[in-house]
């Protein structure tokens, strides 16, 4: 009876591997053995385990948000960092750290690597002459990507997908955002040796702000955009205070003068690593929560330690 049982318990331990390689492949087991897993927890909008700027987002009236100033600092030519202060309630709730690019200096790549899921530091060991590296659009269970992308002038990606929000798109010396309201991913990837698409557009041509519905779904954002002088800014919240739709009317305000600007994945996988000589920053994020009413339910995991797997970046080299 013990031998049966035995066998019938390693049958079920083979048949659930079995099952998580189809469903996820080798990325699915990196994500089991390195953070355990993901799962919601269940809690009210004032609960502690939620950041500070979570709990102010989920008031009612939620605070607006005001940008304060912004100094950028020149790492190299071409390549400028800054933060950008979300200032809610009279005091700094959030913070938006920040890199202005000249494409004319710097090669921006479309990265997919699904493997084990490579996190931040991993992809620092694997880049070493990166000058920034940033989670790029969304991805599948497997980790490949969700919307079409080119990567070093391969497609990828499906390729039978309805894009209606917008694109990053670089070839040799340019790069700028495509709004793809009317026109298709295909003609906007023409030539491109790196592009992907992502939504929502943030900003689209005409000014406004393209995010389609209002929500209070809170994390951690990532966004590409460009500035009305050709240059790209990329930016990474610190902490959960947006949604998706006041992120928008954000970044329409602040002081960056941006032409379009485009969301790309967010969560707990919105990390971003700057180097340059003399110079370095890395973010670690963390927060990500659905919120319905007053049902507000937290993105955690096991491994408190643990680090989220990036199978998407976009990275910024020197030409």
């Amino acid at each position: 009876m013990l031998r049966k049982s035995a066998l019938f318990a390693l049958l079920a331990i083979a048949a659930a591997a079995l099952g998580l390689w189809i469903v996820y492949g080798s990325y699915g087991y990196g994500v089991l053995l390195r953070r355990g897993g993901s799962y919601w927890a269940t809690m009210a909008p004032t609960d502690p385990r939620l950041s500070v700027a979570m709990r102010e987002a989920l008031r009612q009236p939620t605070p607006q948000a005001i940008p304060g100033a912004v100094r950028w600092r020149a790492i190299e030519q071409g390549f400028e960092t800054g933060e950008l202060p979300v200032l809610a309630s009279g005091h700094e709730i959030d913070r938006i750290l920040l890199a202005r690019i000249d494409p004319a200096h710097y090669r921006f790549s479309v990265r997919n690597d699904p493997g084990i899921g490579k996190n931040i530091d991993e992809w620092e060991a694997a880049l070493p002459q990166a000058r920034l590296i940033v989670n790029a659009s969304y991805y599948g269970l497997t980790g490949r990507p969700d919307t079409p992308i080119v990567s070093s002038g391969v497609a990828g990606g499906p390729t039978d997908y309805d894009a209606r929000a917008g694109a990053f798109v670089a070839a040799d010396g340019t790069a700028s955002i495509a709004d793809l309201h009317n026109r298709n991913w295909q003609s906007a990837f023409a030539g491109a040796r790196d592009a992907m698409v992502s939504y929502p557009l943030l900003i689209g041509e005409d000014g406004a702000s393209h995010v389609p519905v209002r929500t209070r779904w809170l994390a951690n954002r990532s966004f590409i955009g460009q500035a009305r002088d050709g240059r790209i800014v990329i930016g990474t919240t610190r902490d959960a205070f947006f949604s998706l739709d006041r992120l928008a009317d954000f970044l329409i305000a602040s002081p960056l003068g941006l032409k379009l600007a485009l969301n790309l994945d967010g969560g707990p996988i919105a990390c971003q690593s700057v180097r340059a000589p003399g110079y370095t920053r890395k973010f670690y994020a963390h927060w990500e929560a659905q919120v319905n009413g007053d049902q507000v339910k937290l993105l955690r995991w096991p491994f408190a330690s643990a680090t989220w797997a990036m199978p998407m970046v976009l990275t910024v080299e020197p030409r």
